[in-house]
């Protein structure tokens, strides 16, 4: 597969997943949803390990990073689908554009990788910014609202979490045998979940619901996960955080004309504050430091000017 091919493949995943995981839930209670769909995902990466004859090794570090991959699987995907009851799907991909300010305060704790600088700093400020006018624009809808948003805020955090995690544990292990060993571990989790509370099979579930069901499952589960890979092993870390800048936008667009979801003044432009903070921790450091440097320099010379005039 070409580049170009992988990198538009995803940002079409990642622009329509949330608006699926919406539809996977008509005629079914999210536990269901997010329990077929996560069955199904791992009968896919496990097919798909099979045909790439890629290994599933069992030793200390790759049950450990199995264990932290399924747990954030589990824990995320849960807290996103129990939110998205409340919530526009485009929203949701909002909230996730936040994950790379998460990622990096994680990394501070966990990597001992460098602090914010100033341009990072001022991101982060924006991003709480838009947040916060997020919740303030939950006010004009349902009164829970803000469960929704704040379910997905916890989603973001566990994930982040899960991913710094696993790069702290340094295992050398591919990305397909990490999402197979932690699908195999999310999986057990979501069946024993949905058993204790509610263990119904659905009486009507829609076709769309479905359709839905079975997209996520091997397209949001078990290809969009190899395609990131793929695309992060070819493509500079830049060109790929343009895909948190993209799916926000094309994701609340999607679920506005294909779903007839209606958001807040509030929520736009707490859309824009996150997507521009975010602009500012991926791109900002230079124009900080150009910014930076150049204020340094006219003060010297203000100094030596008043120097000289003495």
């Amino acid at each position: 597969m070409s580049v170009p091919a992988a990198y538009l493949g995803l940002i079409g995943i990642w622009t329509t997943t949330p608006l699926a995981i919406k539809w996977s839930g008509e005629g079914a209670n999210y536990l269901f949803a997010v329990s077929a769909r996560m069955t199904v995902g791992m009968i896919f990466a496990i097919v798909f390990l099979k045909l790439v004859r890629s290994p599933l090794p069992w030793h200390k570090k790759a049950r450990q990073t199995y264990f932290t991959a399924g747990m954030g699987i589990y824990g995320a995907m849960l807290a996103v689908y129990w939110g998205a009851q409340f919530i526009p799907s485009g929203l949701i991909a909002v909230i996730f554009g936040l994950s790379p300010w998460i990622t990096t305060l994680f990394a501070i704790l966990w990597l001992d990788e460098p602090g914010l600088n100033g341009s990072r700093f001022f991101g982060l400020v924006a991003g709480l910014t838009g947040l916060g006018l997020v919740f303030g624009g939950g006010s004009v809808g349902p009164a829970d609202t803000w469960y929704g948003v704040a379910a997905i805020l916890v989603a973001v955090v566990i994930h982040t979490a899960s991913a710094v995690w696993i790069k702290r544990i340094g295992s050398d292990l591919s990305a397909i045998s990490i999402n197979v060993g932690g699908l195999m571990i999310a999986v057990v989790l979501y069946l024993l979940t949905w058993a204790i509370f509610d263990g119904r099979w659905p009486t009507q579930i829609s076709q769309r619901a479905s359709m839905a069901i079975l997209y996520l499952g091997l397209f949001g589960t078990a290809v969009g996960f190899s395609l990131y890979y793929y695309a992060l092993k070819k493509l500079p870390a830049a060109t790929m955080a343009l895909i948190t800048l993209i799916t926000p936008v094309s994701a609340m667009i999607l679920g506005r004309f294909l779903n007839n979801e209606v958001m807040a003044t509030e929520i736009w432009v707490g859309t824009g504050f996150i997507l521009g903070g975010l602009l500012l921790h991926q791109w900002g450091q230079g124009l900080w430091q150009s910014t930076v440097s150049a204020l340094r320099a006219r003060l010297l010379k203000l100094g030596d000017d008043i120097v000289d005039r003495a």
